[in-house]
C-alpha cells in the first residue's frame, strides 16, 4: 500500500520515537521512511565498537571551509539507517538545563517551558535507578549507570574535585552543575538506540521502509500530500500521506529535504532552478553548534587507559570474548564516560561549558590512529553565539548539502572557549591526574591568548550537536510554530533537533527523542 495516514520521513531519534508512538493503538496508518539501513548489526550495538562504525551507518558529512578554523574544512559525522545518530553516538544521557526550556518558553515558545518537557521525559525514559522526582521507569528509552568504567575516568572526577569542584551524580536532577560519569543509553551490555526503544517494538503495526532517500515533498492546494523517494537504481516511488507528513531527518537532512521541495529562501532556489511552492528564509537558517577543542595526553599506563600497543590489544581482545559471552566488560565503554558541566563567568544563567573525558588519545575524531596509550578532554561552549547556516550544493538528492556552521566568528564563542580549555588543563593538574605523568601532545602557553587561539582554531571542530535549521518560534517567520507544524502549510510538521530555537545545554540526543515524542502528541490532537 502507497498510501497512509502519516508518513514519518527519517528513523533517527526523533523520528523513531514519532512514528513508534504515533502507531500505538492502530488508529493510524504509518510509514516510516530511512535512507539508510536497519543498523542491526554487532557493530552499532556493541558500545565499544563505536569508533570502527563507518560507511552505511554514517553520512560522513563535511563543513564548507570555516573562517574562524583557519579555513579549515569540519567533519560532521550523522547517523545513518534506523536509530539515526543514536546508532553511533556515544551515548550519553543528557536532557540540557533546565533554563534552556524556560528560555524557549520566554522566547514564545509557549508549553515548551521545564516543567512542560519534564513529564515528557520522564515518560520517554526506563532509568536502572528507577523513578523519582526527574527520572521516569518503564519508558521505552532504557538509560543506565556505567559499570566498568576505566580508572582514569575515575580519576579526572577526583581530580576535579581536588580542584574544588562539585561532584554530580545525576546531571539530569536537581542541579547539572558539577562533575561526575555519564549515564548512558544501553541495554544488558548493548546501544539501546531510539530504533530499538520504539521502531522494533512497532514492527508488527507500521511500514517501514529502509533504503528510500526521499527527493521531495508533495504539495498540492496548499497541503503537503506525500513523498517522492528513490530506491535501489533509481527506482522512483510515490508515498501518499492523508493526515499528516513529518520530515524528520535532522538538522542538515531536513531543511535539505524542504528546499528540495521548493520549500525555503527563494531566491537561492531559484538559483538553482527550483520551483519555488513557499518562500521561507528561515529554513537552513539559524544553524547552531557546540564548537569543541580537545586535548589530548600520553601516558606510559596501559592499564587504567585505552590504546594502541601490544598489551592493549590483548586486553581489547579478551573483553571482545568476554563481551560476546555475557554482554559485560570494558566494551560496553561510550568512552566519553565522565565530564561535567561549569560556569565560566559568575553571571552565565547555566553552565556554558561541558567537558567529555575520554580514557584513549583522540585526534581529529578518532580517525587518526595514534600509537600508545593516554587519555583526552573535550571542552565545549554548551550557548554559542556563532550562526551558521545549511544550502543546497544541488538540486540533486543524493549531494550532501553545504554545511556552514560559521565556527568561531563570534569572538564571545572564543573567549568562552579560551576559558573552558584552561579549566580542563587546571584540572589535568590536580594530583589524580597529574600523577600519571601525562604528556601533552600540544603543548601551548596556557596563559598567552594569543597562542591559545591560535592552537584552538587549528584544532577545534564540532562536537556533533547542530540544530536550528527549521527553528521554532511564535511569529511569522519561524519555520515551524511551537506544535511543530510548518507555517504556511497544512499538513506538514518537522521533528528533530532543526526545530530548536536556542541549542541545550549538553547533548541533543535525549532532547531530539521528548521532541518527537511531543511531535506524536501534537499529531494525534490535530487528527482529532
Amino acid at each position: 500500500m502507497d498510501e497512509f495516514d502519516i508518513i514519518v520521513v527519517g528513523g533517527g531519534s526523533a523520528g523513531s520515537a514519532a512514528a513508534g508512538r504515533l502507531s500505538e493503538g492502530g488508529r493510524y496508518t504509518v510509514c516510516l521512511i530511512e535512507a539508510g539501513g536497519t543498523n542491526n548489526n554487532m557493530l552499532v550495538k556493541t558500545p565499544g565498537f563505536m569508533p570502527f562504525i563507518r560507511g552505511a551507518s554514517n553520512w560522513k558529512y563535511e563543513t564548507v571551509p570555516q573562517k574562524g578554523l583557519n579555513g579549515r574544512t569540519g567533519y560532521q559525522p550523522r547517523g545513518r539507517g534506523l536509530g539515526g545518530s543514536s546508532a553511533i553516538n556515544a551515548m550519553v544521557y543528557i536532557r540540557g538545563h533546565k533554563w534552556d526550556y524556560d528560555n524557549w518558553a520566554e522566547l514564545g515558545c509557549d508549553g515548551w517551558s521545564y516543567d512542560d518537557v519534564l513529564p515528557v521525559f520522564k515518560r520517554c525514559e526506563d532509568n536502572a535507578r528507577g523513578a523519582n522526582p526527574f527520572h521516569g521507569a518503564g519508558g521505552p528509552l532504557s538509560v543506565m549507570d556505567q559499570h566498568w568504567p576505566q580508572a582514569g575516568s575515575l580519576a579526572f572526577v577526583e581530580a576535579a574535585a581536588e580542584m574544588q569542584l562539585p561532584r554530580n551524580s545525576d546531571f539530569n536532577g536537581a542541579s547539572q552543575d558539577g562533575f561526575g560519569l555519564y549515564q548512558v543509553t544501553q541495554k544488558g551490555g548493548e546501544r539501546w538506540t531510539a530504533a530499538r526503544a520504539y521502531v522494533e517494538p512497532a514492527r508488527d503495526r507500521m511500514e517501514i521502509i529502509t533504503g528510500a532517500l526521499t527527493e521531495k515533498i508533495l504539495v498540492e492546494n496548499g497541503r503537503a500530500t506525500g513523498v517522492v523517494i528513490a530506491q535501489g537504481w533509481g527506482r522512483k516511488r510515490t508515498v501518499r500521506a492523508r493526515g499528516a507528513v513529518v520530515i524528520s531527518a535532522g538538522a542538515f537532512g531536513s531543511p535539505q529535504i524542504l528546499q528540495l521541495s521548493g520549500i525555503g529562501p527563494a531566491a537561492h532556489l531559484q538559483r538553482l532552478g527550483i520551483d519555488v511552492v513557499h518562500d521561507k528564509a528561515a529554513v537552513g537558517a539559524d544553524l547552531q553548534d557546540h564548537i569543541d577543542y580537545v586535548s589530548s595526553f600520553e601516558t606510559t599506563s596501559k592499564e587504567d587507559f585505552f590504546g594502541d600497543s601490544l598489551s592493549g590489544t590483548v586486553r581489547m581482545a579478551k573483553a571482545f570474548f568476554e563481551h560476546r559471552r555475557k554482554r559485560t566488560g570494558i566494551l560496553t565503554t561510550c568512552f566519553a564516560e565522565a565530564g561535567g558541566f561549569w560556569r565560566s563567568t559568575p553571571e552565565a544563567p547555566a553552565p556554558d561549558i561541558q567537558y567529555h573525558f575520554v580514557p584513549a588519545m583522540l585526534e581529529d575524531h578518532g580517525r587518526t590512529k595514534v600509537k600508545g596509550h593516554g587519555y583526552s578532554c573535550h571542552a565545549c561552549v554548551l550557548r554559542p553565539e556563532s550562526r551558521g547556516t545549511v544550502r543546497l550544493a544541488s538540486p540533486d538528492a543524493r549531494k550532501a548539502p553545504l554545511i556552514d556552521p560559521a565556527f568561531l566568528t563570534d569572538e564571545r564563542d572564543m573567549a568562552t572557549l579560551r576559558r573552558g580549555v584552561r579549566e580542563m588543563h587546571r584540572i589535568f593538574s590536580a594530583p589524580s591526574l597529574s600523577a600519571y605523568g601525562g604528556k601533552d601532545r600540544h603543548p601551548v602557553n596556557i596563559n598567552n591568548d594569543a597562542e591559545l587561539d591560535t592552537l584552538i582554531r587549528s584544532r577545534a571542530d564540532t562536537v556533533y550537536h547542530p540544530v536550528g535549521t527549521c527553528r521554532m518560534g511564535p511569529d511569522a517567520d519561524a519555520v515551524v510554530d511551537p506544535r511543530l507544524k510548518y507555517r504556511g502549510l497544512d499538513g506538514l510538521y518537522v521533528a528533530d533537533a532543526s526545530i530548536m530555537p536556542r541549542l541545550v545545554s549538553g547533548n541533543t540526543n535525549a532532547p531530539s527523542i521528548m521532541i518527537g515524542e511531543r511531535t506524536a502528541e501534537f499529531i494525534r490532537a490535530d487528527l482529532q
